[in-house]
């Protein structure tokens, strides 16, 4: 164990790092029942989608832990998956074998960008204040299906969206909301998926004991019982589409797919190796290239499984906190993934509205980036903003990207600071203005 995970170089010892690796888990296994809470939206069996998100959280963990050396997780990425099913799926009209065949094909170019380090050219490419803005977009994105799942927020003819009206549902959201909210303000250690079960318990008598959400939700019932053990579903695994998915138009969804996941992953790999001094002799984040390679391969197996891109998550943080500062936190995390592979039918009794609040709250932890933000420089502030609008009102992570990098590109050249114009940039651009053709 010291040969491979290095204790005595980390100051930590095994008792730590097992205590971290619970702690990072019980922070991000809401992922287990939020991700296929989503994908299912898309056409996907929830089970499968469950056993999909399991082992891909599971491998993408273990390997970051054996290989990168790295206190860091991976899962199936909040904002990733809203993209693959509202904006890919269900936006663009693509079958979601296609959709898993471009998540497939991003991971593949992950890893080439990775292992040649063509990453870096790209990072600099892209100017800080967008990276900022796309996060928070997303962010914005997913507290905005949240409220949308619950039913807080709804279609309107006449104002495009509005609030839903008072009843059962939104009752029992928004009480599910405020104690969810409270766990994490006491930062009580799995505060998401305590607020998770709390709503569900809460939604269980909705049609039996008392009122009716058929007019609502579809069903009379919000919780529904399907037993409590099964095998995995492993009907996801090799669907995808790997031909049609390089059809040219779909070349704009895997960009998208890449661009998101890799400055997600970079904007996590900075934050926690900072926040925990995991910084190497040059001032990067420990073992980032290996760290990049695992991520990407993560977005492979993804697209294999059948789930949406794989990515590196700030839940990490918790267990850093706990003093985790090996791979052994990451791979301890990794498997205590497996064992849930047998539970779908007691977790698909939760219900979209006891996800709701996690995904509202996903939502707040994402928005911390708009403080980097130069808004007294309009003209770094203007690109800024437009994607951090653009991305939950127009139902589009990648139209909110296109605008944002075109409008920078436009005003920097048009004010006359050509120089903060990259070679690089201006490929990105020209598959900004591709995406907006096709």
């Amino acid at each position: 164990m010291e040969r491979l995970f290095g204790f005595d170089r980390n100051e930590t010892d095994l008792k730590t790092e097992i205590v971290a690796g619970f702690t990072t888990f019980l922070a991000m296994m809401y992922i287990i029942v939020v991700n296929p809470g989503i994908i299912k939206n898309a056409g996907l069996p929830f089970s499968g989608v469950l056993t999909a998100t399991i082992l891909v959280s599971a491998f993408s963990s273990i390997m970051m832990g054996i290989y990168a050396k790295n206190p860091i997780v991976l899962a199936p990425g909040m904002g990733l998956n809203a993209f693959f099913t509202y904006s890919v799926v269900l936006g663009m009209g693509i079958k979601w074998e296609v959709a898993l065949g471009a998540v497939f094909w991003s991971g593949i170019i992950f890893i080439l960008l990775s292992v040649f380090n063509i990453r870096t050219y790209i990072v600099r490419a892209i100017p800080k204040q967008i990276r900022y803005a796309v996060a928070a977009g997303i962010g914005l994105f997913i507290s905005l299906i949240g409220f949308m799942n619950a039913k807080f927020i709804v279609a309107n003819p006449a104002t495009t969206i509005s609030f839903g009206k008072m009843n059962i549902v939104t009752t029992i959201f928004i009480i599910g909301l405020f104690v969810t909210s409270i766990l994490v303000v006491k930062r009580i250690k799995g505060a998401l998926i305590l607020g998770v079960l709390f709503t569900t318990i809460l939604s269980i008598p909705v049609g039996r004991l008392f009122g009716d959400a058929t007019q609502i939700m579809g069903n009379p019932t919000l919780v529904s019982w399907r037993g409590i053990t099964s095998l995995p579903d492993f009907s996801l695994i090799l669907k995808m589409d790997l031909v049609h998915s390089l059809e040219l138009s779909l070349w704009p969804v895997i960009f998208a797919f890449l661009f998101t996941d890799m400055f997600d992953s970079l904007s996590t790999f900075v934050g926690v190796a900072e926040a925990a001094d995991l910084i190497d002799e040059n001032g990067e984040p420990r073992n980032i290239k290996e760290s990049l390679i695992v991520d990407a391969v993560s977005t492979t197996i993804s697209g294999l499984f059948g789930t949406s891109s794989g990515t590196a998550y700030i839940e990490s943080a918790a267990g850093i906190e706990e003093g985790g500062r090996s791979g052994l936190t990451a791979v301890v995390t990794g498997l205590l993934f497996l064992p849930f592979m047998f539970f779908s039918p007691l977790l698909s009794v939760i219900p979209s509205i006891a996800t709701a609040p996690a995904l509202v709250l996903v939502g707040v932890f994402m928005m911390k980036p708009v403080a980097n933000i130069n808004w007294s420089k309009l003209d770094d502030a203007i690109p800024a903003f437009l994607a951090l609008i653009l991305i939950p009102t127009t139902y589009s992570i990648t139209l909110g990207i296109v605008w944002a990098f075109l409008s920078w590109t436009v005003i920097k050249v048009l004010i006359g600071k050509v120089k903060e114009i990259t070679p690089m940039l201006v490929i990105i651009d020209a598959f900004a203005i591709l995406a907006l053709i096709l």
